[in-house]
């Protein structure tokens, strides 16, 4: 289930999961610090299939220039280059929040960052941000650049992995999904069968104000 979220506003409820598939990376890393300040809980699955302007060589070419920063005499102090595309996001995040004093740390706490939608979050209602998403920011004659892609050129690998998994996730939610529509058509089949001995009975309840 995906749910469309027309305004930003998300502010002080129950955990959201927003789905990443399609959301241009820096776009909806924007709007998710703004929400983690103001005190939500969120968590972003599919981090792999975010995408980032631009082509696969420009952007393996800036994050190769990237992996060059280091500590000159000790590299091991960092920073720290992450390759998976989940600590790419949470620290994409991170750049956008004070994270070095305590509000800004207690934001980042809320972020939790997935490859892939593993439970109990393949269960619940996902959202998209549509100010976030690549065909509504981006020229379609641009180019841009899967993240989940970009990390495998770069050292993740898990690639292989979290595709068996999540076909094992799409098959089984398909097969729960055709089990429901048949449960809701004998629903229906039921009930047509019902409604001549259920019109007294339906008929008092409506009386009584149900």
């Amino acid at each position: 289930a995906t749910l469309v979220v027309s305004i930003f506003t998300m502010v002080l409820e129950s955990t959201k999961v927003i789905d990443g598939r399609g959301h241009l990376l820096g776009r909806l890393c924007s709007i998710v610090a703004k929400e983690l300040l103001a005190g939500q809980q969120i968590v972003i699955v599919r981090c792999d299939e975010m995408e980032v302007s631009g082509s696969l060589t420009r952007n393996k070419v800036k994050y190769a220039q990237f992996r060059k920063k280091h500590m000159n005499t000790n590299p091991r102090k960092g920073p720290y280059h992450f390759r998976s595309p989940s600590m790419m996001v949470w620290r994409t995040v991170r750049g956008m929040l004070p994270h070095m004093s305590p509000r800004g740390a207690a934001a980042l706490k809320r972020l939790s960052t997935f490859e892939g939608i593993p439970a109990p979050f393949d269960k619940q209602e996902r959202m998209v941000v549509p100010a976030a998403l690549k065909i509504m920011r981006l020229k379609k004659e641009r180019e841009s650049t899967v993240l989940g892609e970009l990390a495998h050129h770069v050292g993740w690998k898990h690639r292989d992995l979290l595709q068996r998994l999540e076909a094992k996730r799409k098959a089984d939610s398909k097969e729960w999904y055709e089990k429901k529509k048949a449960n809701m058509q004998k629903r229906k089949k039921a009930e047509a069968d019902a409604a001549g001995e259920l019109e007294k009975v339906n008929k008092v309840l409506a009386d009584a104000g149900y």
